[in-house]
């Protein structure tokens, strides 16, 4: 299907933990990714060993059958798809690419290795130096990036050939590609909001509440929204609606939030981060989700709104494909936009999911097989649709199912952080123990816990936010130049 509007190609360093595909445990741009693509290809077309104009490794200048058909080697490739490493994994797994990436390449063996906590492991990983060839690019410091990992690439060459190509770049190169990418909003059932009585889909924090109320009312067996509380990471999920979803603005994230004084104030309208996170604290609080948050889990949830035992659950799109194929009932299973309307316009979070990220330190031959493997995986697998994501190849605007309900959302993606501020929202996240959209699970389980046991209200909470955001503003020297 094609989108009709998808916003800002781009997106910022190190904040793409709440847009990643987990397995078992696991103001706007004005660029429109569904223009005519760009039908440049970088300046190289060699091929053999010399797959660049000037000799050089380059993502660009590869050809896919043609480059680097003379290497007979085997990659180490450290992920965290522990669902796609099991022969029963419903979609394809990595057996399966494998398969098919040996029929172009049959000398270069690919061996494949899963971690259910990859999050906190790889980094250990990563710095002990034992991951083998390509892993999944964790929650570095971008000026960290060229000690670890091979760059592709210039950004200008790679921005030609990728979407998101700004997710993993610093000084101007670029060392991630992302594995698909992903709009944030709600997976949920269709026949149970129908059901239910719900016949339009609810486009604000109110409408979604009552939804949810009514769904509740029609059938007390049904979850109407599932937290997924035990498992710890779908928590971040909330994380990655904060920025273009409740803003509509691209430079929010990387940018002005950085400068904003209380950014969970409450703006009465009920948009920006004050309004996303409420919606899950009134659900907890009017009763509107499991009897017991400590007993959810990940697993089971799939099967369950696939039956229509759960009627909604805030997740990436990434988690789309995966509702669908987890029972006999995928027709049931849509994927919504998060109720959130800024002047009568809904927007959608949108960027890179984890990206691949080559070993400088590998052999020169299996840096050329592990980007060969990497261009396969974005230009000739069908990775990124299998997944129900955005396509990272610039030219494919083929786009799933999944975006059905967003044919009049804007997708907006992260622009870049200013020169100099390149790793602040780091710096702020650490300090505050916040963690925004990198892993800060630990304070919207907080909400929910507040909420079910009712001992502090949300404004309360928020108010304990914007305290330790500002002090950490303070301790870093910020200039507040948002209100």
């Amino acid at each position: 299907m094609k989108l009709k509007k998808v916003l800002a190609v781009s997106l910022a360093a190190a904040m793409t933990l709440s847009m990643a595909a987990c397995g078992s445990n696991e103001g706007t741009s004005s660029t429109d990714s569904n223009a005519a693509p760009s039908t440049e290809t970088g300046s190289a077309s060699g091929t053999g060993s010399d797959a660049s104009a000037d000799g050089e490794l380059s993502y660009a200048g590869i050809v896919l059958g043609e480059s680097y058909t003379d290497i007979t080697t085997t990659i180490h490739v450290f992920n965290q798809r522990t669902d796609m490493a099991e022969a029963s994994y419903p979609g394809k797994n990595w057996d399966a690419y494998i398969a098919d990436f040996n029929k172009m390449y049959p000398n270069i063996t690919v061996e494949i290795e899963t971690d259910t906590n990859y999050s906190d492991d790889s980094i250990l990983r990563l710095q002990s130096g034992d991951w083998g060839d390509i892993m999944m690019i964790p929650a570095v410091d971008k000026v960290d990036l060229s000690t670890y990992f091979l760059p592709y690439g210039t950004l200008d060459e790679m921005s030609k050939q990728i979407r998101f190509a700004n997710t993993w770049d610093y000084d101007g190169l670029v060392y991630g590609v992302p594995s698909t990418g992903n709009a944030q909003g709600v997976v949920y059932n269709k026949r149970v909001f129908e059901e239910a009585g719900v016949t339009e889909i609810p486009k604000t924090p109110d409408e979604f509440i009552d939804a949810l109320k009514a769904i509740k009312a029609y059938d007390s067996s049904i979850i109407p929204l599932y937290t997924n509380y035990a498992d710890g990471w779908p928590m971040e999920q909330w994380d990655g609606q904060i920025a273009g979803t409740t803003t509509g603005d691209a430079t929010y994230m990387n940018q002005k939030l950085l400068h904003t004084k209380d950014p969970f104030k409450d703006y009465g309208d009920g948009t920006h981060p004050y309004a996303l996170y409420k919606v899950l604290y009134d659900a907890v609080a009017d009763g509107l989700t499991e009897d017991d948050y400590s007993t959810t889990a990940w697993e089971d949830s799939k099967g369950m709104i696939n039956r229509g035992e759960i009627a909604t659950m805030v997740l990436g799109s990434w988690a789309y494909s995966q509702m669908v194929a987890a029972d006999e009932h995928g027709e049931d299973v849509g994927y919504m936009p998060f109720p959130i309307t800024i002047g009568g316009q809904q927007y959608a979070s949108s960027g890179a999911d984890y990206s691949y990220g080559i070993n400088v330190n590998s052999s020169e031959e299996n840096q050329a097989a592990a980007m060969v493997f990497v261009k396969w995986l974005t230009e000739e697998s069908g990775f990124a649709y299998n997944e129900g994501g955005i396509p990272i190849e610039l030219a494919d605007n083929d786009y799933p199912d999944a975006y059905e309900a967003f044919g009049d959302v804007i997708f907006v993606s992260d622009e870049s952080a200013a020169a100099g501020e390149e790793d602040l929202l780091n710096t702020l996240n650490a300090d505050s123990d916040l963690m925004i959209n990198a892993g800060g699970k630990d304070k919207v389980q907080k909400i929910i816990e507040h909420a079910a046991n009712g001992d502090e209200s949300y404004d309360d909470i928020m108010a304990e936010w914007n305290a330790a955001w500002t002090q950490a503003q303070e301790d870093n020297g910020v200039e507040i130049t948002e209100e």
